[in-house]
């Protein structure tokens, strides 16, 4: 076992990201019915927001038969779907019904009712911040990432372009408890959040805290092995989650300092 140094670069999001950005969704949403494709091609045309990672470039001696791999070569990405903005579009609407169905799954009524009034009040867009990437990038990437993500948006909203204007923010990140403990203690929504979360994306904690609403639901009937792996730490098997967050516009500077302290240590 051998450790490589791998440096890596953010782009602006382009057509050739389309395979790479379209298997990182999948990974995300997994089995669940989310036109993924369709999703890909709007965060493709919007690409005044948004970026993605790729390796940086080494040597200049690389052969052609490189060129070929483009495609496969994002690590990961971070955009925002306006929900509010696509209202209409197959993926929006699928976004939409998913956490909704999960949250009546899981959760008390008032939740479900708050959660569904917030999705359909048109006064106040709520943006889907995508942020994925492969395990081995280092979570210190995402703070400049995120950082160009709300600069980008506050410039959208500027400029009156696309995706620009958020009140709040849904995110939908990847989690996991050990499986020995969530059996035992799992009742009610409400237990959930008493288990301990850990975050695929370590960044998220910092989302989940200031959360408005938030919930989680199983996905361990859908993992496939070689999308998620089989996750165990220290040898204790992890059930896999998605933590569901909505998270208000104005704590995402708040946020932005918290990462920006974490991720200097």
């Amino acid at each position: 076992m051998w450790e490589v140094n791998i440096e890596f670069e953010a782009h602006s999001i382009s057509d050739n990201d389309y395979n790479g950005i379209k298997k990182l969704l999948q990974q995300l949403f997994l089995k669940a019915p989310v036109n993924t494709a369709e999703l890909t091609d709007i965060l493709i045309q919007q690409n005044h927001i948004g970026s993605i990672i790729k390796q940086a470039e080494v040597q200049e001696d690389s052969s052609d038969d490189d060129d070929e791999d483009d495609d496969d070569e994002v690590f990961g990405f971070i955009s925002c779907l306006n929900l509010t903005e696509r209202k209409g579009t197959q993926c929006a609407e699928q976004i939409k019904e998913l956490v909704l169905s999960r949250c009546e799954r899981s959760c008390e009524q008032r939740m479900v009712e708050q959660l569904s009034k917030l999705l359909s009040d048109s006064t106040k867009p709520v943006g889907l911040i995508l942020s994925e990437r492969f395990i081995n990038v280092p979570p210190q990437i995402a703070l400049p990432m995120h950082q160009q993500l709300q600069k980008e948006l506050t410039e959208a909203q500027r400029t009156n372009k696309p995706c620009g204007k958020c009140h709040y923010y849904l995110l939908i990140s990847k989690t996991f408890t050990e499986a020995t403990k969530s059996n035992a203690k799992r009742r009610e929504g409400r237990n959930q959040q008493k288990e301990e979360l850990m975050f695929a994306n370590a960044e998220e904690e910092f989302f989940h805290e200031k959360a408005l609403l938030k919930f989680n639901y199983s996905v361990q009937e859908e993992s496939d092995t070689c999308l998620g792996g089989r996750w165990s730490f220290d040898d204790v098997p992890m059930k896999p989650l998605r933590t569901v967050m909505i998270v208000p516009a104005d704590g995402i500077n708040a946020i932005m300092e918290k990462l920006r302290d974490y991720l200097s240590l």
